[in-house]
């Protein structure tokens, strides 16, 4: 399983998914341009000491990750559109791919990928999940179903 993170804008954010990568041994994947640098003291605290354990790499755009994948298949959420989380069927090798915070994947990038999953909420006042959040729940989701959870 591995996490792709296209375009992230909010260092806390991408910070709290680099831990959730250590916790789980998880590759990370950020798409540039990246809303931060990596030299962010915001990014780094939210991964706190975890960095050195985080397998992640840097894609200059999005070609570059498509050329990476190799054949895995992508794995798009979405907060419009898409089969729910709990009911899309994972591989171990999947590549869980998770928009910029503030407009989500582009639709050219969701047609790209064709697999699309949702997390449903209650519609109102709130338009979707923070990203880190989301990244957790369906990581998890995804590990359960194809027995991959790290082993306590």
């Amino acid at each position: 399983m591995e996490i792709v993170l296209y375009e992230p804008e909010i260092p806390p954010n991408t910070g709290n998914i680099a831990r959730l990568c250590a916790a789980t041994g998880t590759r990370l994947h950020l798409v540039e341009p990246l809303g931060f640098s990596l030299e962010d003291r915001y990014l780094k605290r939210a991964g706190l000491d975890y960095w050195p354990h985080v397998d992640v790499t840097v894609h200059p755009d999005w070609s570059s990750l498509l050329a990476a994948a190799e054949g895995k298949r992508l794995v798009c959420t979405s907060s419009k559109q898409g089969e729910r989380y709990d009911r899309f069927s994972y591989t171990a090798a999947d590549m869980l791919v998770l928009g910029p915070e503030t407009r989500g994947l582009p639709v050219e990038v969701i047609d790209d990928i064709g697999q699309c999953i949702t997390l449903p909420i209650r519609r109102g006042k709130v338009r979707s999940l923070n990203l880190s959040t989301s990244a957790g729940i369906v990581l998890y989701e995804a590990m359960r179903q194809t027995q991959t959870l790290p082993v306590g």
